[in-house]
């Protein structure tokens, strides 16, 4: 994905000068108009371009004289899925983002994006990788590379392609490695918050040591996992069933290899022969609404499972979402050779 700020000029900026930076863009030949504050005031696209030379403007002219006033745009603190869908679906291709002053804090590029969803990003990164010792004493297990790159920023990249840009990362065990990994890439557009366990927290506890979410909805996330889970789908899924949470699972099959007799006290009334039993598994992502993290004890041991436990127990309403893709937990070494020849087959 481009770097959004390719995409931004100066309203005083001269139009050869936006022509140039235009033409660098290609397919995605549009520019967003920003005054000294970074607050958006216009777009620029080869359409306005020679209107305004027919007009008889100059290239010597600034982009202001060229622009349209009111781009379609994104107000990134109250935005919707069904509108980021409908838009999509109305062939807007790129879109910038706004904050609370206008100011352009992202831009979508739906040609190289799947969505943009309102969601942050808990992304637990803090485990010793004990089972794949020797591998992790040195390199935190989500810095171990799959391919060409760790295995967290096959889940980080994968989420960014859906739109998420605001993510919380706990981290522990060689965490000062992750922070610096981020650190040095630069990624514009996308926060990354450092929640550091003093001690183990579990796959939720870190989450009440977050002083504030971006959005109303949190995806969490383990992040020694391999999917090609379709994100979008997961979160529409979850807004359809009007769930306060929902667990991505995965199919986990048990063959029986006898007979399975079905028995009213000690009288066979059926049986059936070899069976296969199909069940649904934890597959170590979950949906749920913000406003549940403040069941989580601050500081403390606390699981997600800890959390639906408790939703179910007060008659909340929890799903699940089968995950029909591709999905690796990436717990023992044979896990991280499979993942290694995987790789080269999926589309990440």
């Amino acid at each position: 994905m481009r770097d959004y700020k390719e995409y931004l000029i100066s309203a005083s900026a001269k139009l050869k000068d936006a022509l140039a930076q235009l033409n660098l863009l290609a397919l995605d030949a549009i520019l967003f108009v920003i005054d000294d504050h970074s607050r958006l005031v216009g777009s620029l696209t080869d359409g306005d371009v020679r209107r305004g030379l027919l007009k008889g403007k100059g290239v010597d002219d600034n982009v202001i004289d060229y622009i349209q006033p009111s781009p379609r745009s994104i107000n990134k603190t109250n935005y919707s899925l069904p509108e980021i869908v409908t838009l999509r679906e109305r062939n807007f291709k790129v879109l910038p983002v706004l904050d609370a002053e206008r100011r352009v804090v992202n831009v979508i590029n739906f040609r190289t994006q799947k969505s943009y969803l309102p969601m942050d990003a808990l992304v637990m990164a803090g485990g010793r990788g004990s089972r794949l010792r020797p591998m992790t004493d040195t390199i935190p297990k989500p810095l171990l590379k799959v391919g060409d790159k760790p295995i967290i920023d096959h889940n980080v990249d994968r989420l960014r392609s859906f739109g998420i840009d605001d993510f919380h990362i706990s981290v522990r065990y060689l965490g000062e490695q992750l922070e610096e990994h981020y650190g040095s890439k630069g990624i514009t557009g996308t926060n990354f918050n450092f929640i550091w366990e003093k001690e183990a927290l579990g796959t939720l506890g870190a989450a009440s040591l977050i002083k504030k979410f971006h959005h109303d909805y949190v995806l969490v996330t383990n992040s020694d996992l391999l999917t090609t889970l379709d994100y979008e789908d997961f979160f529409l899924h979850f807004l359809e069933s009007e769930a306060d949470m929902a667990v991505a699972s995965i199919p986990y099959k048990v063959d029986v290899p006898y007979a399975v007799l079905e028995m009213n006290k000690d009288r066979v009334i059926s049986f059936k022969e070899k069976p296969t039993y199909t069940y649904q598994s934890n597959g170590g992502i979950y949906i749920l609404k913000k406003e549940l993290l403040q069941k989580v004890p601050y500081n403390q041991f606390y699981n997600a499972t800890d959390l639906m436990e408790k939703l179910i127990n007060d008659g909340g309403m929890v799903v699940t979402y089968p995950i029909h893709q591709y999905w690796l937990d990436i717990g023992k070494p044979e896990d991280f050779t499979k993942a290694q020849e995987d790789i080269k087959h999926i589309d990440l």
